[in-house]
């Protein structure tokens, strides 16, 4: 059915909710907030006084797009005279090969000239300009909201919906660096630093269309079912298992474990990347995006207990009880969570003391002990638990899969400062009886695998970090554009511009690090990586959670009193600021991880033959 369209002055005969019913125009787009304006968080005041009227610009003064997002399809009912929306925040912008080319940002509600949009496909220097922006690559069913873009002429033309399109991976072999023009790409807002450069157009050695294809898959995915609910969820200290399954449906559990695509335990496939073509820049790419919806809690509800749990038994785990397991794992049927620190023992694993003894015939483990802020506890099915099984300091320990269904296995969920969503547990083991079957590894060799297990945990900690530091820098750059103090608008005002340049050049640092880091990963084994990268990891997980609380606390100074409170448009930065700790302590806290940092590049550099 064929959207409605109505005229301004049909609009603005709706101003009564207790008659006509109350009506705005938002970018050329009518609403129907009748039963809503009670609702409304700010009150029903400031919706009366704008009803009948085209609302765009207060309504952007005080939302973001994730508000319209979360709402459209509840509220929406047609547009003005049928005419093309404005472009809003968050236009995409495709690729330079012109598959799919977006508008630059015009102020909300404001719709682009044809001199500034001719200016931007000029400086951007976007060949796909002069062509249909209406991809034909595109796999994702992009949701119902109208952009404004670059037609042919220049001029702003309209596309039926936001794009998510990206390049699809061809059969050819790709080229060993970026520089093929279709492996180019603009992605995103274009707002300076608020994306990584290869989002940007900028030539990168890493990344190829089966990235882009991929990036393009999550942003959809979290832009249409994630974002617009994070708030609700984080409140609620939870979220819909739903979410979780259709990441495993969809590919993405399998692929973020750190290890090559598992198809030997699970027959579901990623759309956009084929088994044979997936690295660990895939995963790059999920948890970046992912992250974008600026909740700790949702990430790791996620990916926090899944991506550090089951690795250690998929690499070591029985074959006969990978095979019973890990399917109904990879397809987000079942969870997994790892359970280490206790509460007495935190970054000193070798000095836990959950014991694990053998019954007299050799057949089981009987566990005993308490596991403290374990991430999904209270969600999994599954536990990679560290137990002593010998004699003290690292030589005793192993690891053993518990099951949740095991008689003796509680959990309670705990009250934390942040990541209120991701189900952070306590807990406790009496008397579990754990056949041998389920130890991971070898008995008492369980330190060498939590080791090894390390670095993939810090990498998901510094991608998740560093993607939070630019979303509190990007919405600050975003409020920074519409809030006025003293006549000027706050981006005017120079010491305001040094905060955005200090988390930006910082952010840049460390993403570039990154990216070198995950490449050595890419190249190197297991081993090799655990013995060489280990230090480099380790200090940059310290620097991504510094880089996190500088974004953190600079952006709320940006904000100002909408970063204190909950909800609105500072609610992505006052959640984030509360869960800044949670990235700086878990994995190993900054301190330790700067001191392994320098004690592990001793090491490697005297294995190497330095003299000192």
């Amino acid at each position: 059915m064929a959207p409605k369209t109505f005229t301004k002055d049909e609009v603005a005969t709706h101003k009564d909710p207790n008659g006509s019913g109350l009506w705005i125009i938002v970018d050329n787009e009518v609403y129907d907030l009748t039963k809503f304006a009670d609702e409304h968080p700010g009150g029903k005041k400031i919706l009366l006084r704008n009803a009948g009227t085209d609302a765009s610009k207060p309504f952007w003064k005080y939302h973001n797009q994730a508000i319209l997002n979360k709402y459209k399809a509840k509220l929406h009912i047609g547009s003005v005279g049928g005419g093309a929306s404005s472009a809003t925040p968050n236009t995409i912008v495709q690729s330079k090969t012109g598959t799919s080319t977006g508008g630059a940002n015009p102020a909300p509600g404001k719709a682009a000239s044809s001199k500034d949009s001719a200016e931007v496909a000029k400086i951007a220097k976007v060949p796909g300009a002069a062509q249909s922006v209406t991809s034909k690559t595109s796999s994702a069913k992009a949701p119902a909201s109208g952009k404004g873009t670059l037609s042919g002429s220049g001029e702003v033309g309209v596309t039926p919906a936001k794009s998510y399109a990206a390049p699809m991976p061809s059969g050819s072999k790709s080229t060993p660096v970026q520089d093929d023009e279709a492996e180019i790409q603009y992605f995103g807002d274009m707002n300076p630093y608020a994306d990584p450069s290869w989002y940007q157009g900028w030539h990168s050695p890493y990344y190829k269309p089966h990235h882009h294809a991929l990036r393009a898959e999550i942003r959809e995915f979290v832009e249409t079912e994630i974002e617009p609910f994070v708030h609700e969820w984080d409140e609620a200290k939870g979220m819909p298992n739903t979410i979780y399954e259709k990441m495993g449906q969809r590919g993405w559990l399998a692929g973020c474990l750190g290890v090559k695509y598992p198809t030997k335990y699970t027959d579901v496939r990623c759309k956009s990347v084929p088994p044979e073509k997936w690295d660990h820049f895939c995963e790059l790419v999920i948890t970046d995006e992912l992250s974008r919806c600026g909740s700790g809690g949702v990430v790791w509800n996620l990916l926090g207990g899944y991506g550090i749990g089951c690795p250690p038994f998929l690499k070591f785990g029985n074959e006969e009880v990978k095979k019973r397991v890990l399917p109904d794992v990879l397809s987000g049927k079942k969870r997994f969570c790892l359970c280490i620190t206790e509460p007495d023992a935190g970054s000193d694993v070798a000095n836990l003391v959950t014991s694990a003894k053998k019954t007299a015939d050799g057949k089981h483990f009987i566990v005993n002990g308490e596991k403290k802020w374990i991430t999904n506890g209270l969600l999994s099915d599954y536990f990679t638990v560290a137990v002593r099984t010998g004699g003290p300091g690292m030589n005793g320990i192993s690891l053993l899969l518990i099951e949740k269904s095991m008689p003796g296995v509680t959990t309670r969920q705990m009250k934390c400062q942040g990541v209120w969503a991701s189900g952070t547990t306590y807990v406790e083991f009496d008397d579990v009886k754990v056949p041998v079957e389920n130890l991971i590894g070898k008995e008492n060799k369980g330190f060498k695998v939590i080791m090894t297990n390390f670095n993939h945990e810090r990498i998901g900690i510094i991608i998740q970090a560093n993607r939070f530091a630019r979303v509190c820098y990007e919405e600050a750059f975003k409020y920074a554009q519409k809030r006025k103090t003293f006549g000027k608008k706050l981006i005017e005002h120079p010491v305001i511009r040094d905060k955005f340049a200090n988390m930006a050049r910082q952010i840049e640092a460390t993403h570039a690090n990154l990216e070198l880091v995950i490449y050595q990963m890419e190249k190197m084994g297991d081993v090799e990586a655990m013995l060489r990268l280990g230090g480099a990891v380790a200090g940059l997980k310290a620097q991504s959670t510094k880089v996190f609380e500088l974004c953190a606390r600079e952006a709320s100074q940006v904000f100002g009193g909408l970063s204190y409170s909950r909800g609105g448009q500072g609610d992505k930065v006052e959640r984030l600021y509360r869960d800044v700790r949670a990235y700086a302590i878990p994995g190993g806290s900054e301190e330790i991880m700067q001191d392994l940092m320098m004690r592990q590049g001793m090491k490697v550099a005297q294995a190497l033959g330095a003299k000192f």
